[in-house]
């Protein structure tokens, strides 16, 4: 696909385009994902049966060859000639097909994604964790792994059966998906089993977003009477406080979710004391239960102010994406491009050329070095001319 620098962008036919996409999605794989999306690719495109070694090995002698034919003539090949040239040259296009984007998009998310969940898969969570390790350590930044769990589930599949159980998993997993950034990842890792990934943030962020996420489920399935304390559990690791490997938080992260379970069992004292002679009852203290001390509740206050006042500021803290090929499509009359200038928690700021392709409101697909893309709404702030011409428009995130 056409960068957002590229002159003529839309000069690209749309097999090559979606062909160029691939090539950029796969790029940011690790290779063991990049093998298996591959081998499902060629077997949609020409009904060829290959290994995830052989798929790779494959892409790598299309990625060659378009590269010395490209310097050999002075212009670059489209990746559709290098792609049907191999796959003839090695005997394999017997069945040519020509693959809809769409179906090359569900190839791709079927790769990394979990069927029941709709999040990321237990794969994509190992090679996507590691990675996100190595950046933490390049550029010395934090990263929270955050670990969760259905308190009591199986009681729930017991009583209700499978099927109550697999919505119960749907809604954890809407409840995760619908609270993060979107530079954050969530991952269904188990059978009730979840994990999110936050980058640059602090022990204080990942732990009231995991407070804030367990009162959300639990107001989520409250209408359901289950006659089950069933909920969201979770332990919390940062890196590098808590380890400098995805083994060691991993296992940080499990010791303090194990922790919380048995830190809520304490005992409850009977009105009338040791003189009843009856032994104290074991109770589940009420999750998400504050304190009534006035005390308390003045640090409660004064915690929830400070969280606003960090959450407002980092609304307005912004990642520079200059200089990369960060990009987005827009969705309105038509796809178009712009760069990406910046990127925040609140909102992006886009260039363009056009900025009558901008209405007050519209959907867009960014394109983030790293990240996969991401189909954001998008509502217009404002407009600036830049200097050479161009146009900023600044746009906030609508949920």
């Amino acid at each position: 696909m056409a960068s957002p620098g590229d002159p003529n962008p839309s000069r690209l036919s749309s097999e090559n385009a979606f062909l160029e996409l691939l090539a950029d999605t796969l790029y940011s794989l690790e290779r063991p994902a990049r093998g298996q999306f591959l081998q499902r690719f060629f077997r949609s495109i020409a009904h060829i049966d290959l290994s995830e070694g052989q798929s790779l090995e494959v892409w790598e002698q299309v990625q060659a060859w378009r590269r010395e034919y490209s310097e050999g003539r002075g212009k670059k090949i489209s990746l559709q000639t290098a792609l049907v040239d191999v796959l003839t040259s090695l005997n394999l296009l017997r069945l040519p097909i020509l693959i809809e984007y769409e179906e090359l998009r569900k190839l791709q998310i079927n790769a990394a994604t979990d069927p029941l969940t709709g999040l990321y898969n237990r794969r994509f969570f190992d090679d996507y964790f590691a990675r996100e390790i190595n950046r933490s350590t390049r550029y010395s930044h934090r990263l929270a792994l955050v670990v969760f769990d259905l308190h009591r589930f199986k009681e729930v599949n017991d009583r209700y059966g499978h099927l109550r159980g697999d919505v119960l998993l749907q809604l954890a997993a809407t409840t995760l998906r619908n609270s993060l950034r979107t530079s954050d990842y969530a991952f269904r890792i188990g059978g009730d089993e979840f994990a999110l990934l936050l980058p640059q943030a602090e022990t204080e962020q990942a732990s009231a977003l995991s407070r804030r996420l367990r009162a959300a489920y639990a107001a989520t399935i409250e209408p359901m009477h289950l006659g089950v304390p069933l909920g969201l559990d979770y332990g919390l690791a940062v890196y590098p406080e808590d380890g400098n490997s995805a083994d060691n938080l991993l296992r940080v992260a499990d010791e303090r979710l194990y922790q919380l379970k048995f830190a809520e069992r304490v005992p409850s004292q009977p009105a009338s004391g040791a003189a009843s002679g009856q032994p104290p009852e074991e109770t589940m203290v009420d999750k998400g239960q504050v304190p009534t001390t006035s005390a308390a509740v003045g640090a409660e206050t004064q915690r929830q102010t400070s969280q606003a006042q960090k959450q407002e500021q980092r609304r307005w803290e912004r990642v520079s994406l200059a200089g990369t090929r960060a990009y987005a499509v827009i969705e309105q009359g038509g796809e178009r491009t712009a760069r990406v200038l910046d990127l925040g928690y609140g909102g992006v700021a886009l260039e363009t050329e056009n900025p009558e392709w901008f209405g007050e409101a519209l959907f867009a697909v960014l394109h983030v070095p790293i990240l996969p893309p991401v189909r954001v709404r998008l509502r217009r702030v404002y407009q600036a001319k830049m200097s050479g011409g161009a146009t900023r428009i600044g746009c906030a995130f609508v949920t």
